[in-house]
């Protein structure tokens, strides 16, 4: 997919977590209305934040979730994961802070720093850091792994650490 995924059947409030029901949520926006949520300047564009439960189950049929497995091919297909982020990022300053050394966005992959929403409710990041989910499950209590670009950064990063699953994070769609 070429950006990132917009699937909002349903919106959580900030204060409402899940580590096993799917939760979706806006930047920034505060209430439960999917008509509301639609029209708010992030959910235009950056999409939906999806806690772990909703990000498996949201991709149209014929897509899927990425694994972790298949993060880490695509960044060693674009030359490591410490070149592969500015290929990916979209290039310019209109959604991210700041332009960086080796963006170029060669692949039209345009990836936007949606930010995330943090376990305890509030919003964090947007403009600076993306964050898309993997299917891949973590070791630690309710953890899943993920990638994330900085606006400071050409490289991409991978993590997993508990009670990740529970935050909400933007979602990009394979085709089988």
């Amino acid at each position: 997919m070429a950006e990132n995924l917009r699937y909002l059947p349903s919106v959580s409030a900030p204060g409402i977590s899940s580590g096993t029901g799917p939760c979706y949520y806006v930047y920034g926006y505060s209430g439960t209305s999917v008509d509301g949520a639609k029209a708010s300047f992030n959910y235009n564009e950056y999409g939906v934040l999806y806690n772990w439960a909703a990000a498996k189950a949201a991709c149209p049929s014929g897509w899927h979730l990425p694994t972790n497995e298949e993060w880490t091919q695509l960044a060693n297909y674009l030359g490591g994961k410490s070149v592969a982020g500015g290929k990916l990022r979209e290039s310019g300053t209109t959604h991210w802070r700041s332009s960086y050394t080796g963006v170029t966005n060669e692949t039209g992959f345009t990836a936007l720093p949606g930010g995330f929403r943090d376990f305890d409710g509030t919003f964090q990041s947007t403009g600076y850091r993306g964050y898309w989910w993997s299917a891949t499950e973590g070791d630690e209590p309710y953890s899943a792994w993920f990638i994330h670009m900085s606006y400071n950064s050409s490289g991409i990063g991978t993590n997993s650490f508990a009670d990740s699953m529970i935050g909400g994070l933007s979602v990009r769609c394979v085709k089988n």
